[in-house]
C-alpha cells in the first residue's frame, strides 16, 4: 500500500536540524583536543556532533585567526570609536571653531580701537 505523501515531498514528521552555532573558546578547545595525537578525532567529532568538515573549517579559522594576530605591529592600537561620537566631536569641534572665529573678530576690532587701527602690539 502507498502513502498518501509522493517521494518528492518532505516527510512533516521529521525534526528539521537547527543549525548549531559553537563559541570560539569552544571552537579553539574542539582544535586543540583534535591535534593531541592520544585521542581519536572521529571520537570528538561525534561527541561534539560534527563532521570532518566543520573541523576542516574550524582549522582555517584558527590558522587565520593566528596569522593576523601574528601579523599585528606591535606599538598602541589605534583606538576606533562609534560613529555617533565621532558626530558628537565633530560638532563640538565646528562650535569650538565658530566661537573662536568670533572671537579673532572682537580682538580686531579692539586692537583697532586701542592702537588707532595698528595691528602690532
Amino acid at each position: 500500500m502507498k502513502s498518501n505523501q509522493s517521494s518528492d515531498e518532505p516527510d512533516s514528521k521529521k525534526p528539521k536540524k537547527k543549525r548549531r552555532f559553537l563559541a570560539a573558546d569552544k571552537k579553539y578547545q574542539i582544535f586543540l583536543e583534535a591535534q593531541d595525537a592520544n585521542k581519536p578525532v572521529g571520537e570528538i567529532l561525534r561527541r561534539e556532533g560534527l563532521y570532518a568538515s566543520d573541523l576542516v573549517r574550524i582549522r582555517n579559522q584558527v590558522k587565520e585567526g593566528a596569522l593576523e594576530r601574528l601579523q599585528a605591529k606591535p606599538g598602541k592600537k589605534k583606538e576606533t570609536i562609534s560613529a555617533e561620537a565621532y558626530n558628537s566631536l565633530k560638532e563640538e569641534l565646528e562650535q569650538k571653531e565658530r566661537a573662536l572665529a568670533d572671537l579673532s573678530v572682537e580682538l580686531a576690532i579692539l586692537r583697532k580701537k586701542t592702537n588707532g587701527g595698528s595691528w602690532e602690539r
